[in-house]
């Protein structure tokens, strides 16, 4: 594994994109504490453009709507997963409808959040761009106002075991991290 360069919270180094997942279901009050976290995320003029759609395995047709939008590469892990997210934000903003440049880094900011918070219930949370949007958009019937952002699958890890293969021993190999020398700079790009 790859080792901290610096100290960060705990709940930071526990966090992973796990693919295994149990079949025990995501209590209700674990998902709202997870929108709870989105709710507080930063966003540009407090505009908090996200939305989510959801649905648990109990919610089958729903949950069948997402799931079939995904890349074949996903379902493969992601059929054991008991909840699915899709993530979504405005374009424009509400007070004057220009468009709002940063809607797709407040969508980041708030899945972050999700992602911190889910670890810190001991969930896992996978986040997804291998899916079709134009099937997404349809089977949720999502208004062109609304740019996508990931799909997330959220649920307890699992073990490995039940995984094909190849994704098997992605799930086990030492996590790995850039250093920050490779992504942070205290000056100008280089001539």
């Amino acid at each position: 594994m790859t080792e901290l360069e610096y100290p960060v919270a705990d709940v930071i180094s526990r966090r992973r994109s796990r693919r295994a997942y149990t079949d025990q279901p995501v209590e209700e009050d674990k998902i709202r504490s997870l929108f709870e976290a989105a709710r507080w995320a930063p966003s540009s003029m407090n505009e908090q453009p996200w939305k989510y759609i959801y649905a648990t395995k109990e919610q089958m047709s729903l949950w069948e709507k997402i799931f079939e939008s995904l890349n074949a590469s996903n379902q493969l892990w992601v059929k054991h997963a008991p909840l699915l997210v899709a993530s979504i934000t405005r374009k424009n903003f509400t007070r004057n409808d220009q468009p709002n440049h940063t809607a797709k880094y407040d969508l980041g900011a708030a899945n972050a959040l999700l992602s911190i918070q889910a670890t810190e219930l001991g969930l896992n949370v996978h986040q997804m761009g291998g899916y079709n949007q134009s099937t997404l958009r349809k089977n949720l019937n999502i208004p062109e106002e609304y740019e996508l952002g990931v799909v997330m699958a959220i649920g307890y890890p699992g073990d490995p075991e039940i995984l094909p293969d190849a994704l098997r021993q992605r799930e086990l190999a030492p996590r790995q991290r850039l250093s920050q020398s490779n992504f942070v700079l205290n000056s100008a790009f280089p001539v």
